[in-house]
């Protein structure tokens, strides 16, 4: 089966589950977990050796555990800059004590690395490619990710999701920044403490993203088959779900993982088996290529009832009615007895209901999106 048939069988809207290589792929200032570290590690002591002993006091059986290694590298890198208040880290320091005045305690560390992801450098030679990612965003549910950058609410316009915000969150429209994020230097998971902190709240974190797993079609995307991120998100779902189960097969079809492969414009999508720990083999599909293009393609072509960007529309104005917001509601079977107000949910026959026009300030504003995400219907609305 290729990619465009695969994802043509979605019933409900799809969730992106993005990784580093994501961010590798369309980001200049991008790195690996590696990479990351060893940047720091160089610019701190101009001493490319100095990292290198760092990670060999930190390797296990031939593996690098990078969560301690950055723990040791954070403890020196702040060690050093508190001793050298003007030197190459002078605008670091200054946020730490500007924070310290309000009694706010920041990692010197992990406010250098906010400031290494603050500016977003995109690659031109694929603007092409993000186009296309972009017209596919109208079928997005929402996203997931372990990387700190902004890119995907640059290039979704979604609501990023940092920390407990992640519990009080709203599906359709919204980033869910497991690992933190550059924004927010005091939410950055990286060192070994980090993940154990984390670890001990994950589980509200997990509980409260599984109904995503479950009923969505999860897409990979910057991720290996071996990676421990796919590994944990199985391994949480199917301790929920019997493995054996008619729900399990549907939840498992709708796994998705792109792996990348250098050169190749493959769109066929084959079945893989992984291995969890403590639980049977778990088989998912996958597909290897270079060709996005393909992909973004048939996420945008998807055909459902109702479009994410309309499911987040409703729901903003739902919410603002069930938190007492200044709304005016009024209950109506017939939708030419509703007055002109701010904000209108229409729910009935679509016998009875009729569509509203624009004006042309509201489609100067929204001409752009509707253009970027391809909306057929709105565009012939436009020229009528």
């Amino acid at each position: 089966m290729n990619i465009q048939e695969f994802i043509s069988h979605y019933k409900n809207h799809p969730v992106l589950f993005i990784g580093t290589g994501f961010s590798l792929r369309y980001l200049k200032n991008a790195y690996s977990w590696d990479g990351l570290l060893s940047k720091i590690s160089l610019e701190l002591t101009d001493n490319a050796e100095f990292y290198y002993d760092l990670k060999a006091s930190c390797m296990l059986s031939g593996v690098c555990h990078f969560d301690r290694l950055a723990t040791k590298l954070e403890k020196e890198f702040n060690q050093r800059l508190s001793k050298e208040r003007d030197g190459k880290f002078k605008e670091i320091n200054t946020v730490f004590y500007e924070n310290m005045k309000k009694n706010i305690k920041l990692s010197r560390f992990k406010i250098y690395i906010s400031s290494l992801f603050s500016q977003l450098k995109i690659r031109e030679e694929r603007q092409e490619e993000i186009s296309d990612l972009i017209k596919a965003r109208k079928n997005m549910g929402s996203v997931i990710t372990t990387h700190y950058d902004g890119l995907i609410e640059k290039f979704f316009n979604f609501t990023p999701l940092i920390g407990n915000d992640i519990l009080l969150s709203n599906p359709y429209g919204s980033v869910y920044k497991i690992h933190g994020c550059a924004q927010d230097p005091c939410n950055i998971i990286i060192t070994h403490e980090d993940y154990a902190h984390f670890n001990n709240k994950y589980e509200l974190i997990r509980s409260h993203l599984l109904p995503l797993f479950i009923h969505n079609p999860i897409v990979f995307i910057g991720y290996s088959i071996s990676d421990q991120n796919i590994k944990y998100l199985l391994k949480t779902v199917f301790s929920y779900v019997n493995v054996n189960t008619e729900l399990a097969k549907r939840i498992r079809d709708n796994f998705l993982l792109i792996e990348y492969q250098k050169g190749t414009d493959s769109i066929d999508i084959t079945e893989h088996d992984i291995e969890i720990e403590g639980m049977a083999t778990i088989r998912i599909n996958k597909i290897k290529t270079d060709n996005y293009k393909a992909i973004y393609d048939a996420l945008s072509r998807l055909v459902l009832p109702v479009s994410a960007r309309d499911i987040r529309k409703v729901q903003k104005v739902w919410n603002t009615i069930i938190s007492g917001g200044e709304i005016k509601v009024k209950i109506t079977e017939n939708i030419d007895d509703l007055k002109n107000e701010e904000r209108v949910i229409a729910v009935g026959s679509e016998k009875t209901l009729s569509y509203e026009f624009q004006t042309k300030s509201e489609m100067r504003q929204n001409y752009f999106s509707i253009i970027d995400e391809a909306k057929g219907k709105m565009v012939e609305s436009l020229n009528k």
